[in-house]
């Protein structure tokens, strides 16, 4: 049996990645840490400490429903923390924890290159786009 070459661009794929246990652990942090609210959420936190309402705020579009899910998520994988305090009304706090800094670079990284490549997925995908259609 002969080796074949491998193909220009094609990665090589860690080992790991083809088993089962592992594939789908990663499939589950990124399905976390690649969430549209996720992202927005940790980047805003980076700064420092913020009420729920600050969060709110900032971010806009966000329903109260979609950001409760977002940051129970977030405490709930260890990313952030909530701090109530003793006070008329409740005082609600929330932190990033130190795993949750550790996620600021890859996200914002990760950002960085979205928009920096932006125009050129668009126009990717419009020539696709045209070739599919005159097939």
């Amino acid at each position: 049996m002969t080796k074949r070459p491998r193909q220009e661009g094609t990665a090589l794929i860690p080992s790991n990645l083809h088993v089962a246990e592992d594939c789908r652990a990663v499939s589950e942090v990124l399905a976390r840490v690649g969430d549209k609210w996720t992202v927005l959420v940790v980047g805003m936190l980076g700064d420092g400490p913020k009420r729920f309402n600050e969060i709110r705020r900032g971010l806009g579009s966000i329903s109260q429903r979609m950001l409760t899910l977002t940051l129970r998520a977030l405490e709930r994988d260890g990313l952030l923390t909530r701090t109530v305090y003793p006070t008329i009304p409740p005082r609600v706090e929330y932190k990033l924890t130190k795993l949750g800094h550790s996620l600021l670079d890859p996200v914002s990284q990760l950002g960085l290159w979205a928009r920096q490549n932006r125009v050129a997925i668009q126009e990717a995908r419009q020539r696709f786009d045209d070739a599919a259609g005159a097939s």
